[in-house]
């Protein structure tokens, strides 16, 4: 067994822990494979195919890792890289080829040829609109010590629309086009290996289809995509995330299991909208399928099947959650006030808070706090209070989502502390 298999043995016995989803604690290393394939391992991945005409990347992997992915490759071969796909336009898999564009420029050799869907180009200028904002939610969600997002992005040179077929040195890649994280989004399918690249459809934990700090998601397009998919009957899966999993039986074990926890969010929204419930009923009566949730490769360490609720809810029902007093609200501190008040002051609302969190209730406990601090958050206890209970939320968070937004808030309670 190889280090690659047996690291995709312990994952599928459940021992990768959330180490998928974090870019401070993935395995980087580039593991050949037979037919002229290797798998790079990263925070994001790739797939490297060697043809006769040269190297082709199927992700491109991460400017996190682009050092260690060159250093991979060049230690397995030195033929030139040709062609690099993204398997959509976010940034953690389009950067990881910027040292070989520079070897090709410093070589005097054709440039390297990027394919991309055609709603990619549109993804680059939107981040560079909303720059500060997107690295404002990195330092959030992955608790870096300062905002980061790259400004200037490597724009494709070939566009895909809904399916296209390569022919490169021999080496045939089919692409598939279905909304899914991303607009954007593209799969591939290489049929003499029955080989199968998922992207981000498919990355060792539940759906990352709710991100509270993202724009739209896709859960019916991506459950159809996974359908899609396992119909190929794929006798190896390599994920945008993660190790791959091995063996037709499996392959179609997993994307199976991840199209069924999407298809049931998305039916017991759209039935508990169609009833005319108002979001909160409906945050309420979905019932997340536990045992999909046990499967190693579904846990939510990354993101959380509510989240897909409410994605929901943004896509099929607005903005407007049900509630009349949020159509045209008072302003978030105007009303933490009068509640304050009423409670006796933003420190005893924050003494009541802290009661709540002792007693287990750290949702209710959540939100008294934040009426004591957008109060006022120089009042005695409020500071304390506030960092105490979002680290506890932290702590017995599961996915990376919250947690991020819980430390950040324990960080902003308690900016001259290291927490």
């Amino acid at each position: 067994m190889t280090e690659l298999e047996a690291w995709a043995e312990r994952a599928w016995q459940g021992d990768l822990a959330g180490a998928s989803v974090h870019p401070g604690r993935v395995q980087v290393a580039l593991h050949p494979l037979d037919g002229g394939m290797a798998f790079q391992s990263a925070f994001s991945n790739a797939l490297v195919l060697r043809t006769e005409d040269g190297l082709a990347f199927v992700d491109t992997s991460s400017l996190f890792h682009a050092q260690a992915v060159y250093d991979g490759v060049r230690a397995w071969t030195q033929d030139p890289v040709r062609l690099g796909i993204y398997t959509h336009g976010h940034v953690d898999h389009v950067f990881g080829l910027r040292h070989f564009h520079a070897e090709a420029e410093e070589r005097g050799a054709p440039p390297i040829e990027i394919w991309a869907h055609r709603a990619c180009p549109a993804r680059f200028d939107r981040y560079q609109t909303t720059n500060g904002y997107n690295a404002h939610i990195n330092q959030r969600q992955f608790g870096f010590p300062k905002p980061v997002f790259p400004r200037e992005f490597r724009y494709p040179d070939r566009i895909v629309d809904a399916r296209d077929t390569l022919e490169v040195g021999g080496v045939s890649i089919e692409l598939f086009h279905d909304k899914g994280e991303t607009d954007d989004a593209l799969w591939a399918w290489l049929p003499e290996r029955r080989a199968l690249y998922t992207g981000d459809f498919f990355i060792w934990a539940s759906p990352n289809c709710g991100n509270p700090q993202k724009v739209q998601r896709y859960p019916v397009e991506w459950a159809a995509a996974l359908r899609k998919m396992a119909a190929l009957a794929p006798e190896q899966l390599f994920p945008g995330h993660g190790p791959p999993i091995f063996g037709a039986q499996r392959v179609a074990e997993a994307l199976g299991d991840a199209a069924a926890l999407l298809e049931s969010l998305v039916h017991q929204t759209l039935d508990a909208m169609n009833a005319g419930a108002n979001l909160d009923e409906v945050l309420r009566s979905v019932v997340v399928p536990r045992e999909l949730l046990e499967r190693p490769y579904l846990r939510p360490v990354y993101d959380d099947p509510i989240f897909v609720v409410r994605g929901l809810w943004r896509l099929y029902g607005g903005w407007y959650d049900g509630d009349p007093s949020h159509l045209l609200p008072p302003g978030a501190a105007e009303l933490a006030g009068a509640i304050a008040q009423l409670a006796g002051g933003a420190s005893s609302l924050a003494e009541e808070a802290r009661r709540r969190a002792q007693a287990g209730e750290l949702a209710l406990a959540s939100a008294l706090v934040e009426y004591a601090w957008q109060s006022d958050a120089e009042a005695r206890g409020v500071r304390d209070a506030r960092a105490e209970i979002y680290a506890r939320r932290a702590q017995e968070a599961q996915s990376l989502m919250a947690k991020g937004i819980f430390r950040a808030a324990v960080r902003e309670s308690r900016p001259d502390d290291d927490a």
